[in-house]
């Protein structure tokens, strides 16, 4: 091998390390049950837990009898933690595809990450089943904080597609309990830091009408009003980040923009970022695509507001390559 190759092949070996270190040396991820033993007695069956294999279902997770909260907690944490919501529609779960890469990502940057299986309408559950869930995951993450290291004012939410639609009326409906309060846990607030919501399910509401999740939804005879994240943004909704490509096929654009233009109504601070080319389910994005941009994008808005460190270096270099449902 000559110097030139020597020289070049270092080079590479270089610049991954980093990475690489930080997939090493993060703890491996910490299963934690959402709700006390017996509270879920009556389960819609019995079935056990799917995970797809195949085609757009790869990864994907159906038929949750058990919420829980997958942690993974960064090597160097910064105190900052967020939630990841995978998408699927309200019939199954993007965990392979999305929220887990999203999870290692966040956690490679300091940033400690929950990954949440939620109850879904399409196994039988109520409509709220989700949205109840993802109150419990935010109010055990604060309930943690200081086990964890994470500030309980910088937790945040983010969430793809369906999960989206999950993280928004998270946020702009945090003072309205989905469920009974059960222990000291539940007397902790539910409102996110900030929300992400990419390639978001915003609106059941015509004409964006058309999801998977509106049809979910609609065993509860207000689904449309209840879950049209849109009609609940007020003063107190968190900021929040907007990414979605303008050939989505899946949950149109129209999503993102209806959402901005409800959050500028309110003086909400708000990013939207319109990819001309993406389609629908890219989760991190396919590197060298435009939607491959909105994990950098992201990661230094939420330090603009002073939720992730910003002493940190460019939030790409942890990313891994990789690539869901409305």
């Amino acid at each position: 091998m000559n110097k030139a190759l020597r020289a070049l092949a270092c080079a590479l070996v270089c610049a991954a390390a980093p990475i690489a270190q930080a997939q090493q040396a993060a703890p491996a991820p910490l299963v934690v049950d959402l709700w006390p033993e017996g509270h879920l007695a009556n389960a819609p069956n019995d079935a056990p837990e799917q995970v797809g294999s195949d085609g757009s279902a790869r990864g994907a997770v159906r038929n949750v009898m058990h919420p829980r909260l997958e942690i993974h907690r960064a090597a160097q944490p910064n105190g900052s933690a967020m939630l990841v919501l995978g998408g699927g529609g309200y019939f199954r779960i993007q965990i392979g595809s999305a929220a887990r890469p999203t999870a290692q990502w966040l956690a490679a940057i300091g940033v400690t990450s929950a990954v949440l299986y939620y109850r879904l309408p399409a196994d039988g559950w109520p409509a709220s089943a989700p949205f109840a869930d993802a109150q419990r995951a935010m109010r055990i993450l604060r309930a943690h904080a200081g086990e964890w290291g994470i500030d309980p004012e910088r937790i945040g939410a983010v969430g793809f597609s369906a999960g989206a639609n999950l993280a928004g009326i998270l946020g702009t409906r945090a003072d309205e309990d989905f469920y009974a309060p059960l222990d000291a846990t539940d007397r902790l607030p539910a409102r996110p830091a900030l929300v992400g919501m990419i390639y978001p399910v915003v609106s059941l509401r015509a004409p964006l009408d058309g999801t998977r999740t509106r049809r979910e939804l609609d065993t509860q005879a207000d689904a449309v009003e209840a879950y049209s994240v849109e009609l609940h943004v007020d003063d107190a909704t968190p900021p929040t980040f907007l990414a979605h490509a303008a050939d989505d096929p899946i949950a149109d654009v129209g999503h993102s923009l209806t959402m901005f233009d409800a959050l500028r109504g309110h003086g909400v601070p708000a990013a939207l970022h319109v990819f001309a080319h993406g389609g629908h389910s890219w989760g991190l994005g396919t590197p060298g695509s435009e939607p491959a941009d909105w994990p950098r994008l992201f990661a230094n808005w939420a330090r603009g507001l002073g939720v992730f460190d910003p002493a940190r270096a460019d939030p790409r270099d942890a990313l891994p390559e990789d690539d869901e449902d409305a």
